[in-house]
């Protein structure tokens, strides 16, 4: 009864603050999973998320969205974001970031209107906390995009378009520039790239003034070479920022100097078992709201590496735990940090664990959800 009172308090003030939907109860949170198809399949599926149980219980599908492979919420969680490629993922035509309208607790969605990503195999947006910015990773040429986003969520064309220019050791996955992420930083000054074919995370200063982006002081860090690095995620605290690496398998930690953007790299630690022999490439991370811990994917191993993040922001590994399908894509994590659900993408499933607040294993709760090619996984 403590923590449903406490938990409807902070409900409540999020509602006058503008930053929880007034629509929602102060037990359940809503959770936006996108299906990676083409066609009829693809689509972007709502549930509720009873905090209590850990059940998903569907209540919309929004179609007329193809390989919709990753999505963004406003802040003020009145309007959502997701790619959308026609016909074909990384084909020759550019594909396209769509802007919906949220209407109501159900989950609906009102198209709003379509804007060209200017690349292809586009796998990244992120928004700033104003909610007036949105920027947008391609992956198959290896570049960034930057919108504006208008009083009524729609996206303005293109504000700057950035081509990344190289290559790496790896000359299967990095004869060319792979941008794999672009993530606003919390202040909404910086946008950091990791781009999985150059071993570098870029660095671009985000203007408020118009949603333009140019090359920071620092333009650059580079990752271990052959790393590859996928995707990043800041600290709550943002002094920290931390790279899975695909190609790697492991997380990077680097500083984060909040002032000038510029990355300091502090440590380098594995996501898999030392007697693992086979296949497997990292994908997504993700940290819990009071900073204390760190969860990567293992697609091949098919497993979450969980670590515990010190005050010095170096990890320690807590476990390894299967990810109880195959292929996990994408992680998230409830506001309380008590809920992590992970996407299985080629499994066709979503898995919830529940986190313990003092160790940080995971443990099922015992929801599973089938859906087909969950790729990415946003709650509010």
């Amino acid at each position: 009864m403590l923590y449903r009172s406490c938990f409807s308090a902070i409900v409540a003030i999020g509602v006058l603050m503008g930053t929880v939907s007034p629509l929602l109860r102060s037990e359940e949170l809503r959770v936006f999973i996108s299906a990676f198809a083409a066609g009829n399949e693809g689509a972007i599926h709502a549930f509720q998320l009873d905090l209590e149980s850990g059940k998903l219980r569907p209540t919309n599908r929004t179609a007329d969205i193809e390989h919709p492979f990753f999505l963004a919420v406003s802040p003020n969680n009145k309007f959502l974001y997701s790619i959308h490629a026609p016909g074909k993922f990384g084909g020759t035509q550019d594909e396209q970031v769509t802007a919906f309208e949220i209407i109501d607790k159900e989950g609906r969605l009102r198209l709003l209107n379509r804007r060209t990503s200017r690349g292809t195999a586009s796998c990244y947006l992120d928004v700033d906390q104003a909610g007036k910015s949105l920027v947008v990773a391609n992956y198959l040429n290896g570049s960034l995009a930057s919108f504006a986003i208008q009083p009524d969520g729609s996206l303005s064309e293109p504000v700057t378009f950035v081509q990344h220019v190289g290559s790496s050791v790896n000359e299967d996955r990095q004869s060319s520039p792979h941008a794999h992420c672009s993530v606003i930083s919390p202040d909404g000054r910086f946008v950091l790239a990791a781009d999985l074919g150059l071993d570098q995370i870029l660095c671009y200063q985000l203007a408020a003034s118009n949603s333009s982006l140019t090359p920071n002081q620092q333009a650059f860090v580079r990752t271990l070479p052959g790393a590859g690095p996928r995707h990043l995620t800041f600290h709550p605290h943002g002094k920290f920022t931390y790279v899975i690496n695909e190609l790697a398998n492991s997380v990077t930690a680097f500083d984060f100097h909040r002032d000038t953007g510029f990355l300091t790299e502090r440590s380098t630690i594995s996501t898999l078992p030392s007697d693992f022999t086979g296949k497997s490439y990292c994908a997504d991370l993700k940290i819990t709201p009071d900073g204390r811990f760190l969860y990567g994917t293992n697609r091949g191993h098919d497993s979450l590496a969980a670590y515990r993040i010190a005050q010095d922001g170096s990890l320690t590994l807590i476990g390894i735990e299967p990810s109880l399908g195959k292929g996990p894509q994408n992680l998230a994590i409830t506001p309380n940090g008590q809920l992590l659900l992970c996407a299985n993408m080629p499994g066709n499933n979503v898995v919830v664990f529940r986190i313990d607040p003092n160790s940080g294993k995971l443990t099922r709760t015992g929801e599973l959800i089938s859906l087909p090619s969950p790729s990415c996984i946003m709650i509010r």
